[in-house]
């Protein structure tokens, strides 16, 4: 399972990276203001910045909702740096940008999905990721992970190469339920990555050999 980070922010990529266990970095326009970074000359700026801290693929949003407009951003946003991923809405002038990126080889992540049948037509396109947002649909008391097992039946069933990558992850159980459904990928903040590192009897079990160290050298 690869893990990204759903952020702008450089100092919470650059933590997670120094754990060596970042595959990539997903963003948006709402992290990007929630980081100050307006304007489009600043935002790709900041996106250049982001590939010089991680190794692996970053994907970039369009902010247009109509094809010409996506093919544009798209083109321009692929061609900063070889791990941008170009990040398409999921709708109908977004499906076909992504068959024309996938077309020209260019990798998409297909964004705010919230149904399997979206998910289906995403595959169909071409997409590299699909990014169903889980938290958002657990907030309407609709069962995300339900979605997670739904796509991953649908693509082992097809064998579509579309990787699945759980968005709006809130917290460690979302990582670990993920996992155990067969996401391809999962992205959310800092604090879901770092949360698996925690367990009470680690810290016990580290505070009692400490201790057993320090008597035995007295």
């Amino acid at each position: 399972m690869k893990f990204f980070i759903d952020t702008a922010n450089l100092n919470d990529i650059a933590e997670a990276q120094a754990l060596g266990v970042l595959d990539g970095v997903t963003t948006n326009p709402s992290l990007m203001a929630k980081e100050g970074i307006i304007g489009g000359e600043n935002i790709l700026a900041h996106y250049q910045k982001i590939c010089d801290l991680v190794d692996g693929d970053v994907s970039a949003e369009v902010i247009s909702t109509d094809f010409e407009g996506m093919v544009d951003e798209g083109e321009m946003l692929s061609s900063l740096h070889p791990q941008i991923v170009v990040k398409l809405p999921l709708i109908a002038d977004g499906i076909k940008a992504c068959k024309y990126f996938s077309d020209k080889g260019i990798k998409t992540n297909v964004t705010l999905v919230f149904s399997a049948g979206q998910a289906l037509l995403a595959a169909k396109a071409g997409a590299t990721y699909v990014s169903p947002f889980i938290g958002r649909l657990d907030d309407i008391s609709t069962d995300g992970l339900n979605l997670i097992a739904e796509i991953r039946q649908i693509y082992d069933n097809y064998g579509f190469k579309t990787q699945i990558l759980a968005a709006s992850v809130r917290h460690t159980m979302h990582v670990i339920d993920c996992a155990k459904l067969g996401s391809d990928v999962m992205t959310g903040g800092l604090s879901s990555i770092k949360g698996l590192l925690k367990h009470p009897l680690t810290d016990i079990g580290l505070a009692k050999f400490l201790e057993d160290y320090k008597k035995g050298n007295q």
